[in-house]
């Protein structure tokens, strides 16, 4: 019989609420790698207009508020779902770059704004510094005309399953 995987294998966080893109930048909301082992960051985007491409930023930080940041140079990868309508039907592409903290225009076609997409960043919890034990991501201001995004933490390898009510707060 199957189990849930909510609070045994994976636990969600937000990184950002859905927002218009090109109202601010987005300064992502910071998530504990205390008591999982890796996290996948989902970021989901409408279409925008030509230009507008996104670029987020991987930071780490020592403490849940305050502390110490530093950009967190650990991108060497990540994967795209990318389509002028998602569909459902796409199949992932992993994008390879020289590890560094940012990804400017996901998918380096310069059509970012133009398609909606699905970007999956995985971080290893061994990859931040001594000292540091949570991560978050940005979201630069894109420009002047609409896209609506998100970011959603996808904390697993957690270190010990829980019940879903009995998680402790991804901040913590």
């Amino acid at each position: 019989m199957a189990m849930e995987g909510l609070g045994r294998i994976f636990d969600l966080s937000v990184g950002a609420v859905p927002v218009d893109l090109s109202s601010a930048a987005v300064t992502g909301k910071r998530v504990s790698l205390k008591r999982a082992a890796a996290l996948s960051i989902v970021v989901f985007k409408a279409a925008g207009t030509a230009g507008d491409d996104p670029t987020v930023t991987l930071k780490q930080h020592t403490a849940s508020s305050s502390g110490t940041t530093s950009n967190l140079a650990a991108i060497d990868h990540y994967y795209l779902k990318n389509a002028t309508t998602l569909a459902g039907t796409e199949t992932w592409t992993r994008v390879s770059q020289a590890a560094a903290a940012t990804i400017a225009d996901p998918g380096g076609a310069g059509t970012s704004a133009e398609s909606q997409q699905i970007l999956v960043i995985p971080v290893m919890g061994t990859s931040l510094s001594d000292g540091y034990s949570y991560v978050s991501l940005d979201v630069a201001d894109v420009g002047t005309n609409a896209q609506l995004g998100a970011v959603l933490y996808l904390l697993h390898d957690l270190t010990a399953g829980r019940a879903p009510a009995n998680l402790q707060a991804a901040l913590s």
